[in-house]
């Protein structure tokens, strides 16, 4: 198969409507569905049903939508990665959720700057679950991950810190004075229900609890009293003085860790990984 023949398979696959795809594609129809017959001839399966009404996957063409999309993701990203290396000077870029670092973040930044070779660190600030989509697809060379929120799935991980986690409620509620609380506290609070963290395809569970992407946002919310949530301790600290972090005893311990695509060969981003367990 060419690269063309599986960009114009994704785009027929994604919007299920040939005139569709083929506008997004910038091309004529016929040509398209054109392409389309002869790769499945190529294959010896079809790969969409097609009536005069819709279009729909087969599992073949299933399979292959999964595929494509890893394959074209992977060209992107070795695309991106070869034209930072070339540039004169190439930096790393480390991809953080909005809100969070705080003090491992500040060492990192500091110990590594304080290196011989040490090059410009770029902050990617994004929202959760986008850290593994940013390091497949070449955005980023690196990110800080939380386990087990996040996914670190195929990926290389070194272990930084484990830490306790804390609830986060408006400072004038009643729990907000105890020197520590329990999961079932949390969750039997029906004026303040658990705010809801998009998965990876963007979906949230089902739940009263408010959405969220990011603790900015997150943090607004239950300072109006609308939400709460149980976070890294981390992510508690210097809080806004209308909010209160109360240590949650029986929550699950957090490990953030730092992660990197597994073919990465880049020296810049082994010495800030190496920079970064020393910590």
């Amino acid at each position: 198969m060419e690269l063309r023949e599986l960009r114009y398979f994704v785009a027929v696959a994604e919007e299920l409507h040939f005139g569709k795809a083929a506008q997004r594609l910038g091309m004529a129809q016929p040509p398209l569905s054109r392409a389309i017959s002869q790769l499945e001839q190529r294959l010896g399966t079809a790969l969409l049903e097609r009536t005069s009404r819709k279009v729909t996957l087969t599992v073949a063409g299933g399979v292959l939508l999964d595929e494509g999309r890893a394959i074209l993701g992977a060209v992107t990203a070795a695309e991106r990665r070869t034209r930072r290396a070339a540039t004169a000077h190439p930096g790393i870029v480390l991809a953080v959720k909005s809100g969070t670092g705080g003090e491992l973040l500040t060492k990192l930044l500091d110990a590594y700057a304080a290196e011989s070779g040490a090059v410009t660190v770029e902050l990617l600030l994004c929202e959760a679950h986008q850290h593994q989509l940013l390091l497949q697809d070449g955005q980023a060379d690196a990110a800080l991950l939380h386990l087990p929120f996040d996914s670190a799935a195929g990926l290389d991980t070194e272990t930084l810190c484990t830490e306790g986690q804390v609830a986060i409620l408006p400072a004038s509620h009643p729990l907000a004075s105890r020197s520590h609380i329990r999961m079932a506290d949390v969750t039997r609070l029906p004026e303040l229900p658990m705010a809801r963290w998009p998965d990876p395809s963007g979906s949230y569970p089902e739940g009263p609890g408010a959405e969220v992407r990011n603790l900015t946002q997150l943090f607004q919310l239950v300072a109006l009293s609308r939400t709460t949530v149980v976070v890294p301790e981390s992510s508690g600290a210097d809080l806004r003085r209308d909010l209160a972090a109360v240590p949650v005893l029986d929550a699950p311990p957090v490990t953030t860790v730092i992660a990197w695509p597994p073919h990465s060969r880049l020296r810049t981003v082994a010495e800030l990984i190496r920079v970064a367990t020393l910590l």
